[in-house]
């Protein structure tokens, strides 16, 4: 039996990003994902209609302000380490973490 315990880094995906339209729909996913120290781990998130939408990710603790990751879709933020990672293929848009860390625990945005 594996008794690790799973770094808790999502508990809900939201994004925030400039431009939101009332038309457009937001498909995140998975809502909640628990990953072990050293895995590599994505989020999804998907728009429509798909328009040429730039995306930011934020990282959120609790009881701490968020903080940004990535902005410009794929562009790292200072100061975050290269594990992360942020693309965008069609109307999808990602967020990798690799090499997770409990460190990573927390809220994405």
């Amino acid at each position: 039996m594996d008794m690790r315990t799973p770094a808790q880094l999502l508990g809900l995906l939201l994004l925030w990003f400039q431009g939101l339209k009332m038309n457009q729909a937001l498909t995140q996913s998975p809502a909640l994902l628990a990953v072990y120290p050293g895995e590599r781990t994505t989020i999804t998130c998907t728009t429509n209609p798909k328009e040429n939408t730039k995306f930011s990710w934020y990282q959120q603790k609790p009881g701490q302000v968020p903080k940004l990751l990535v902005h410009s879709t794929s562009t790292l933020a200072s100061g975050v380490p290269a594990r992360f990672s942020g693309r965008q293929v069609g109307a999808d848009f990602t967020l990798s973490i690799s090499n997770v860390e409990t460190t990573d625990t927390g809220y994405y945005y």
